[in-house]
Order: structure tokens, then C-alpha cells, then sequence
């Protein structure tokens, strides 16, 4: 069932879990994501950046596409639509698309513009029932355009962004988007609990959740983190899956070439990786 995000991370912070926010890129992955958050019994954000949005037709498709697969797939779970690092722009089409959770990305500004525009957009998606995710210290790598240095939250900061009403807030603690270099230092911890302490027991975001290890991120849950992002690993398997497929031949054997057999082991490389997502972040028969 479609709902917004806040009580399902408020309950994740209480229990000591993370929900999976999941990026969708195209039916493929918002069918396996779904059908594998019933399957597990979890509840599930399904997070779509501006530029993913635009690839599969706007956003008015993407809540559309959504809605039709939970009711098709009889999903019960609870499921959310988030933008992620949306724009004040994207913030405002998404609420009056229909999606039921928006981040804005106000990391890039100075402190005191993130906050007021923060605080008109939780007004305004407030009144629709949309939760909203802020940012404070920009998360590493690159997302759509979207380039951070992985700088550290400032705690006092995180407490002023996070008066204005956000339901969770994504904090940089050293965390990257995409693929972690060799010489990644890891998550700064001393941060995270300073941010935890500073913000009031509001649920944190972790970014960037692809090839954190498994310790740091039951670290990161224990110290308020309760939802986490995953995109690019679900990237990487589906790619390996589907290349696997074609360099072994089979898209030239009998009918191999229709894209529902060609697209198949990506799909179940991408459920096996949720599985995995879900098990680690504890979040299975949470709905």
C-alpha cells in the first residue's frame, strides 16, 4: 500500500532497523523491488532521482507506474515514492504528482537558504501528507549531476534544519555516492552520534549505501540511521546478469532475444541483492 515515509522510519528508529530506499530506473526494477519487499514482508521507499524520472517519462508516469504495480501485484506492504535529491522545483512537481515523500537537496546552499526553503516545502508538502527528507553536508560522488565532496555534517546545523519540521534527515558522515575507492577512510561515527544526539531522535539517512561494510552499517542503525539508499549496486548486477546472458550466447538461442528472457537474470540478480539489502538492514517481516 502506497503511504508516506515518516511513520514507517519513525517505526524503523524505534525498532532499531533501516528501511531500503531503493532507486527505480524502469519496470524492471520497480517490479523485482516490489515483489521482493512482499516476498520478505518489508517495507520499502522506492527512491527516483529528477533524471531517472525524466527517463521513464516524467513523474506523473512514475507515480502512475507505481500505483498500477501495487495494485496489480496485490502488494500489502507498506511503499513509498520519494524523490531523491530533488531540486525546490522537483520537490513542488512531485507533490502535485502524486508522490508520497520528496528530498529536498539544499546541501549546496548556505545553511540559512537550505533552511527556508526547507521549511516552505515541508509546509506545502505537509499539507498533502508528503514526508520530506533534508540535507545537511553534502554526501560524496556524483548523482545525476548532483557532485558532493563528502564533507561532515555540522551537528549544530543538522539541529537547525531539522526544527523546520522534516520527518528525516540525510547527514554527510563521510559516505559517497556510487563506487567506494580503495582508499575510502569510512564513515565517521564520531559525527554520527554527534548529529544523533544533536537532532532529537529523528530518524538519519544514510546516502551512498552501496559497499559500506556490513559492520558499519549495523553500526550506523544502532546510532539512528533508518533508512539507507541503495542504487548503484543494483546497477552493477543487473549489468554483470545481463552481460553474462548475452556473452554466453543465449539471446541467440530459440526466442533469447526477447527482452522479458533477455532481461530476466538482471531482474533476479537485482531480487537476490534486495534479499540481502533487507536481511542486513533487519528490516524483513517489519510490515
Amino acid at each position: 500500500m502506497l503511504v508516506n515515509a515518516s511513520e514507517m522510519l519513525k517505526n524503523a528508529r524505534k525498532g532499531q532497523y533501516a528501511v531500503g530506499a531503493i532507486n527505480i530506473n524502469n519496470l524492471e526494477w520497480t517490479k523485482a523491488i516490489l515483489q521482493t519487499a512482499q516476498e520478505m514482508n518489508s517495507p520499502i521507499i522506492l527512491g527516483v532521482s529528477a533524471g531517472a524520472a525524466k527517463y521513464m517519462g516524467g513523474f506523473k508516469t512514475v507515480v502512475a507506474l507505481v500505483g498500477a504495480m501495487v495494485e496489480d501485484l496485490k502488494i500489502t506492504v507498506p511503499v513509498a515514492t520519494h524523490l531523491d535529491h530533488g531540486t525546490y522545483e522537483d520537490c513542488l512537481a512531485c507533490i502535485e504528482a502524486g508522490f508520497t515523500s520528496v528530498m529536498f537537496d539544499g546541501s549546496h546552499l548556505p545553511i540559512e537558504e537550505n533552511i527556508t526553503k526547507t521549511k516552505e516545502i515541508v509546509k506545502l508538502a505537509h499539507d498533502k501528507g508528503v514526508s520530506v527528507e533534508a540535507e545537511v553536508g553534502s554526501i560524496g560522488g556524483e548523482e545525476d549531476g548532483v557532485i558532493g565532496a563528502g564533507e561532515i555534517a555540522d551537528a549544530e546545523e543538522c539541529r537547525k534544519i531539522t526544527e523546520t519540521g522534516i520527518d528525516f534527515l540525510a547527514a554527510g558522515i563521510g559516505n559517497i555516492h556510487g563506487v567506494y575507492p580503495d582508499n575510502w577512510k569510512g564513515l565517521d561515527f564520531d559525527a554520527l552520534s554527534a548529529i544523533n544526539d544533536a537532532t532529537g531522535g529523528i530518524p538519519l539517512v544514510l546516502h551512498g549505501g552501496t559497499g559500506i561494510p556490513e559492520d558499519m552499517v549495523k553500526r550506523s542503525i544502532s546510532l539512528g540511521v533508518s533508512k539507507i539508499n541503495v542504487n548503484t549496486e543494483l546497477q552493477l548486477v543487473f549489468a554483470a546478469a545481463t552481460r553474462g546472458y548475452v556473452e554466453e550466447g543465449k539471446d541467440k538461442q530459440g526466442k533469447g532475444y526477447d527482452p522479458r528472457k533477455l532481461l530476466a537474470p538482471g531482474v533476479e540478480a537485482m531480487k537476490a541483492t534486495v534479499r540481502a539489502k533487507i536481511e542486513l538492514f533487519g528490516s524483513k517481516d517489519k510490515a
